[in-house]
């Protein structure tokens, strides 16, 4: 069996349920309008119209009021489950119902997110039990106090921006996410529960337009993307 026809029927969760409080907008951004749809919406696209993903779960927060509202929420593709105060609560929720040998989780407001990526990230992933899409940092590093005063220059060669989808082997990302969980650890991204498990974990250089809408001017750089891309 290839690695292609093992990939088919995957499963993608995308968590949803943050405010994006940055934005100073008021919804959530990933409900903000970019290029006549929700930031949302495009993303869900990106994600349903690649052949291997047969289903996305959209962690939201509980009483979420504009998701129903949107056309995709029809697609039977789309499942919907409540998210939590934390990325590692609403990915393991969705978890909880995921089917499938693997996942990949992408965040909801990486709009600009390519077939090619994720192609090299689905191949690259099966062949080494688990991988996410990274850019190599360019810039030269810093390191301050909290006061803001640099305090070291930082090597940069070997470090990433780690970004998403990130894609792992269902059971053992659950049970990851569990014993982080469990023990209080730290867990900011699905990789950092599973390097912290003893699992190891590829990066896959990815295309530097696969940016997360953070801030404000963020919006309109993933305007000019999505126009670039069609």
């Amino acid at each position: 069996m290839t690695d292609a026809s093992r990939a088919f029927g995957l499963t993608a969760i995308m968590p949803a349920a943050g405010i994006g409080s940055r934005m100073g907008a008021d919804c959530p951004k990933q409900y903000l309008q970019l290029a006549g749809q929700t930031i949302l919406e495009h993303t869900l696209a990106r994600l349903l119209s690649h052949p291997a993903i047969e289903r996305v779960i959209v962690a939201l927060a509980p009483h979420d009021p504009w998701f129903e509202s949107l056309p995709v929420a029809a697609d039977p593709r789309v499942i919907r489950v409540e998210g939590g105060a934390e990325r590692a609560f609403s990915v393991l929720n969705a978890l909880q119902v995921a089917e499938g040998e693997w996942v990949l989780v992408h965040d909801a407001a990486r709009p600009c997110l390519t077939h090619g990526d994720l192609d090299a990230l689905i191949a690259t992933a099966m062949n080494c039990g688990g991988a996410i899409l990274g850019s190599r940092v360019r810039d030269t590093m810093k390191r301050s106090d909290a006061a803001g005063n640099i305090i070291a220059t930082v090597e940069r060669e070997q470090l990433w921006h780690a970004l998403t989808p990130q894609m792992f082997p269902t059971r053992t990302l659950k049970r990851a996410l569990e014993e982080g969980l469990m023990l209080g650890a730290t867990i900011t991204d699905e990789a950092s529960a599973m390097e912290r498990a003893g699992f190891p974990v590829r990066m896959v250089e990815g295309r530097a337009d696969n940016i997360k809408v953070t801030r404000p001017e963020d919006l309109s750089l993933a305007g000019l993307f999505l126009s670039q891309q069609a």
